[in-house]
């Protein structure tokens, strides 16, 4: 008795069932049969892959603000600090573009969370009476909404270089971070860059454990800042980038770095 490979299950149990017939009950030879049966419908039986669990199949939903929504508004000021505001005009239109918004009937939770935020395009707002919001880390808004404002003093990683920067002494720092634990920042630069070699020497001299990478000639640091900048929506055409525990600030300004500085230290 010959079996196709491709039969259906059902067709080949009921074949096998026949065969069946023409040996006596009991005997070693329908004992036989019985096994290959239930083998071939256990063995058969195509697998159901288990489903992902709620929390992965869910979205953080969305909601529309307007402008007498009542809400609050945080955002970007020039200096690098951030303000909540319950009027939205007031609101500098370099920094409308990202905006955070923040229900004040939720209470103090919301205000202080961590992990996941809400943002708006407030120009829509101010424009067209409302918008939809989108959920994002806080990490990736605070980068974002800082790089909404002019880069501070850096050099452009396209185009030809300018000659190398001599040498300069710098005060004794921790460039690889200290004792003290993992670095409060890490400085994404290139040697011949006159704007990372300022911000290396502010740090050096503020005694703030930092961690200085070489873009240029470390290709495994270059990964690393690109990774970052992908991942929190922002462009890596400039140096020095300075990541202060998970937020990027693109050039150095002084009083902007000092603004995260003193939320992060």
């Amino acid at each position: 008795m010959r079996f196709e490979t491709d039969e259906t299950m059902p067709r080949l149990v009921f074949r096998l069932v026949r065969a069946m017939r023409f040996n006596r009950p009991g005997s070693r030879v329908s004992k036989v049969f019985v096994l290959v049966v239930l083998a071939l419908a256990g063995g058969c039986k195509k697998g159901v892959p288990p489903a992902p669990p709620p929390s992965a199949q869910a979205e953080l939903p969305s909601f529309d603000v307007s402008r007498d929504a009542g809400l609050l508004f945080t955002h970007v000021e020039p200096n690098g600090n951030f303000a909540t505001t319950d009027k939205p005009d007031s609101v500098p239109e370099i920094a409308r573009r990202l905006v955070r918004v923040i229900d004040p009937a939720k209470g103090v939770a919301e205000r202080h969370d961590t992990s996941s935020v809400y943002v708006v395009d407030l120009r829509e707002v101010l424009a067209n009476g409302k918008a939809p919001t989108r959920p994002m880390s806080r990490e990736a808004f605070e980068t974002g909404a800082l790089a909404q404002l002019p880069p501070g003093d850096s050099s452009a990683l396209a185009g030809p270089h300018g000659p190398a920067l001599p040498e300069e002494p710098e005060e004794a720092g921790p460039d690889a971070g200290s004792a003290a634990g993992s670095p409060v920042v890490i400085l994404y630069g290139t040697p011949w860059c006159g704007a990372c070699k300022a911000a290396r020497q502010y740090l050096a001299s503020k005694h703030i454990p930092f961690a200085y990478k070489d873009i240029e000639n470390d290709p495994s640091a270059a990964r690393e800042l690109q990774h970052k900048a992908s991942r929190l929506g922002i462009p890596a055409d400039r140096v020095p980038i300075i990541d202060v525990r998970g937020r990027l600030l693109v050039g150095f300004d002084r009083t902007r770095l000092e603004a995260l500085l003193g939320d992060a230290t």
